[in-house]
């Protein structure tokens, strides 16, 4: 199958209308929010289910060959979407929910299409900086419609800053990056389409997470596949499956990176 937005114009459209929903929809709602806590534990913010609602009728209205896969709908809803037969969207209308609630200007819209069963086009918005990170399959990343490339020089591991989420790792592998670690300094900021993304941009080099949902990094691990990044799970599968379900990340910015890291993994998981 072509890449179904080659086209400029539809290209354009689709990251324009995300932007502008976003600040519609999420960023008016920043510093007046109330929320509530679902069943898993987890926080939803109104900006959550208007955000969902209003991406899913306009991608509903503009291009409704195409099913939605969102974070606030139900699992018979979301295991229809990804089994829809010309393929869904995968929306997490608020990445970075807790954040978001709190005050704290790090969360995301994260957008992706997957088509038999692979993701063909992603976009990241971060709404709070102005910054939308996107990729088509085949076609490259961009950051605000200028190409996205992984930095041309590769540091030794250990000049490397890590962007590490310590909750979700099994005990052993969370001391040695404790008590060991191997890169210079480590970060955690809480939105995971962004994690991929700033990996992706070379605003850390290195990328560990435990424990993440479909929605939040199939956009995200397509714009780090088509910037010449590298990724797998902790047991070196493929992160992206066209499933329901949580996948461990090891990412870098680069495949010589990527080797040094998840070897260091290996042998203190």
């Amino acid at each position: 199958m072509s890449q179904p937005f080659s086209d400029h114009q539809a290209w354009s459209k689709l990251k324009q209308a995300i932007v502008a929903l976003a600040q519609q929809e999420v960023m008016r709602r920043f510093n007046q929010v109330g929320y509530e806590i679902k069943n898993d534990g987890s926080l939803l913010t109104e900006a959550d289910t208007s955000m969902q609602q209003q991406v899913a009728d306009y991608l509903k209205n503009t291009w409704p060959e195409f099913a939605l896969l969102g974070e606030e709908s139900s699992l018979e809803t979301q295991q229809a979407a990804l089994e829809h037969p010309t393929g869904c969207w995968v929306l997490d209308p608020v990445d970075g929910t807790t954040n978001f609630a709190n005050h704290i200007p790090f969360f995301s819209v994260s957008l992706a299409l997957v088509i038999g069963g692979k993701p063909v086009l992603g976009l990241v918005y971060d709404p709070a900086r102005d910054e939308l990170f996107s990729a088509r399959l085949g076609l490259g990343a961009e950051l605000n419609d200028q190409p996205l490339k992984a930095p041309t020089i590769t540091p030794d591991l250990k000049h490397c800053v890590g962007i590490i989420d310590f909750k979700r790792l099994a005990p052993a592998l969370a001391t040695a990056l404790a008590t060991q670690a191997p890169y210079a300094s480590q970060r955690s900021f809480g939105s995971v389409a962004l994690d991929w993304c700033w990996i992706a941009a070379g605003r850390g080099q290195v990328y560990l997470h435990g424990n993440q949902s479909l929605w939040d990094y199939a956009a995200g691990w397509l714009i780090l596949e088509e910037t010449g990044g590298a990724s797998s799970n902790l047991e070196g599968e493929t992160v992206f499956q066209n499933k329901i379900g949580k996948r461990s990340a090891v990412a870098a910015i680069n495949s010589t990176t990527f080797c040094l890291w998840h070897a260091w993994i290996q042998q203190h998981n």
